[in-house]
């Protein structure tokens, strides 16, 4: 794989992960870390994904953000945030199974997160889109995240101004917002959405991805989701998984 170099698109910075190829990549995808994780917390996942697709890896173009807050002031130096979060408030709030106040809550810092992640995007799919030289539409667009990187490419993709995605990965994610995504989901009657959380997570709980995974079913929206006995991360078959799914985005 290529070595990341760092792009700005709107507001954020950025890793960008080419393919090795003389020709622009047909394909976009777009990966978001989680709360108090580096910037580049993505790109080994990218890395991961290059290996198994061999050469198809060429037909795409990775974008890493990197989150705009800094939390050096709470002592993690590299650590970043895509909004304020207020742990002692929500690990209580987990304690005490209060999980429609988790599902329901709009965090204060969601709107402009939204704002920033569809100007990258749609930055990044009209610089794709005029070095193939075909329109915006025709770029394959692919989009995830992480935990709290999670929960934002789901309010992009269901209320952010970008096209809906062809393919979209929830990685440890949750419920926010609940009524908003459910008016919203019907947006993503043709995207594939892949799923994955662990059963032992102790932050972000496994019956909140159950919820998430049952508001996407009853819309109607092509799904799959994978559960696995672990604790809040990316397990090695979601990296399989959705390498396979990236594979079938530009076949």
């Amino acid at each position: 794989m290529n070595q990341p170099r760092k792009v700005r698109y709107g507001s954020l910075d950025s890793y960008v992960i080419d393919g090795e190829s003389s020709q622009p990549p047909t394909a976009l995808v777009v990966l978001c870390h989680g709360y108090g994780a580096p910037g580049s917390d993505m790109v080994g996942v990218v890395g991961e994904w290059v290996h198994l697709l061999g050469d198809t890896a060429s037909k795409v173009r990775f974008i890493c953000p990197i989150a705009p807050h800094s939390l050096a002031e709470l002592g993690m130096p590299s650590g970043r945030a895509w909004w304020a979060l207020n742990m002692a408030k929500l690990m209580d709030a987990v304690q005490a199974e209060r999980f429609d106040e988790l599902h329901h809550a709009v965090p204060p810092g969601l709107d402009q997160a939204r704002s920033d992640l569809s100007q990258l995007i749609q930055l990044a799919l009209e610089e794709l889109a005029g070095q193939r030289h075909c329109d915006v539409a025709d770029i394959p667009l692919a989009m995830g995240g992480f935990s709290q990187g999670a929960m934002l490419t789901m309010d992009t993709a269901v209320r952010g101004d970008v096209p809906p995605p062809n393919l979209l990965m929830l990685f440890s994610g949750t419920v926010i917002c609940q009524p908003r995504w459910t008016a919203a989901l019907p947006r993503l009657e043709n995207t594939h959405v892949y799923q994955a959380h662990g059963t032992l997570d102790p932050i972000l709980p496994y019956a909140s991805a159950e919820r998430l995974r049952d508001l996407i079913a009853a819309a109607g929206i092509d799904s799959q989701f994978h559960s696995f006995a672990g604790p809040h991360t990316i397990d090695a078959e979601s990296i399989v998984s959705t390498a396979m799914a990236i594979r079938h985005l530009v076949s």
